[in-house]
């Protein structure tokens, strides 16, 4: 699965953003890659609760078969071990250095060990895409069919919210895929209602002319917002095209968010810049040739895109090479190119941090980066 390619030239389409290559300074350097000639590790999410202590979990694809795994380092970075799940992992989320929780897909496991061991914790709802804790017993569980759910146990039960009902749509065509809290008391779920339109159609790898040339059209966009820790929420939605993947904000109510787009959009995602205090957004960075798939803003205000060289007419079929770019809040009109080590390929990756200066990035062909 995993090939080197020439890094295109990024080519800013948003606001004439000025994309320059940089030659010297921290890089994106290589701390661990699941290298076997037969098999690939597949890595779906990345956690790193302190400077020393994180976990990549995913699955291993051999041939038709997926083994479920994980790595962990302690030290870190400087090794990592490999170890078994019993469940195929679908998120991660960690409320401090040593209690974390995963969702797979049957359920919820629960560790306090980074890792090290994991016990199952009550009955998860189905088909749930991610969990986020404000303490160690309130929750909330975000999925399909327009889901929300709190837990004020740990996740030992779990009721749903009313209000996460209340926008339009089937909600056989509808999920909530992010969750996020700017303070304890402050939250935001994201997702989308997208009524399928590829009833018979042909995959687009099988035909890509007719998956660029197919017309693009809008469907509902779903938040939830909290101001009371999650006793009460408000709905809202509105028609968009692509989906939104990723919100980051910081305390100020100063953050990016990501959408992503089909392969017969004129470009892969979008990152906008947005204003919690006004409510304003703005376009920020998007470009033909870089599908991102994650972003990240840290408390001194470094911004930080990843994503992958598009490669041909369908994207995510071959992995292309990883492209990181660095911007500085407030303005981020100005983007900078960073070095990357030249055999990361993928398709998706995933930022984390321990912290400002410890950021971390895994790809979905098993190979994890650390800037340094």
């Amino acid at each position: 699965m995993g090939f080197a390619y020439l890094r295109a030239i990024a080519c800013c389409l948003a606001a004439a953003v000025a994309i320059s290559a940089a030659d010297a300074g921290p890089k994106w350097q290589m701390r661990y890659f699941y290298d076997q000639e037969k098999s690939y590790f597949q890595i779906v999410d990345l956690q790193f609760p302190s400077v020393e202590r994180g976990l990549a979990v995913g699955v291993i694809v051999e041939g038709n078969h997926e083994k479920p795994a994980m790595v962990t380092t302690s030290d870190g970075g400087k090794t990592w071990q490999v170890g078994r799940l019993e469940e195929e992992p679908v998120s991660l989320f960690f409320l401090n250095e040593s209690l974390g929780w995963m969702v797979t897909s049957k359920g919820l496991w629960q560790t306090t060990e980074v890792g090290k061991t994991w016990k199952k914790v009550g009955k998860l709802p189905e088909e749930i895409f991610r969990v986020y804790f404000t303490s160690e017993t309130t929750g909330f569980a975000a999925g399909i069919k327009k889901k929300l759910f709190q837990t004020e146990d740990g996740g030992q039960h779990w009721q749903p919210v009313a209000a996460a009902s209340e926008p339009p749509g089937d909600p056989e065509y509808s999920a909530y895929t992010w969750i996020t809290f700017v303070t304890p008391r402050f939250g935001i779920v994201t997702g989308w209602n997208m009524p399928s339109q590829r009833e018979g159609r042909l995959p687009d790898w099988v035909d890509p002319e007719a998956a660029t040339k197919r017309r693009d059209f809008p469907h509902l966009s779903y938040s939830l917002g909290t101001n009371d820790g999650g006793k009460t929420w408000k709905a809202n939605s509105s028609s968009t095209f692509g989906e939104i993947t990723r919100v980051r904000v910081q305390p100020n109510g100063t953050g990016l968010g990501l959408t992503e787009f089909s392969n017969s959009f004129r470009y892969p995602a979008e990152v906008y810049k947005i204003d919690l205090g006004t409510g304003k957004s703005a376009t920020v960075y998007h470009d033909p040739q870089m599908a991102i798939s994650d972003i990240w803003l840290t408390s001194g205000g470094a911004a930080y895109l990843a994503g992958a060289q598009a490669l041909g007419k369908v994207r995510n079929v071959v992995p292309g090479k990883i492209m990181v770019l660095k911007g500085q809040a407030p303005d981020l009109t100005t983007w900078t190119e960073m070095p990357v080590d030249y055999r990361a390929v993928a398709n998706r990756v995933i930022f984390a941090a321990a912290d400002p200066v410890h950021l971390w990035m895994a790809t979905d062909q098993g190979m994890i980066l650390a800037l340094q």
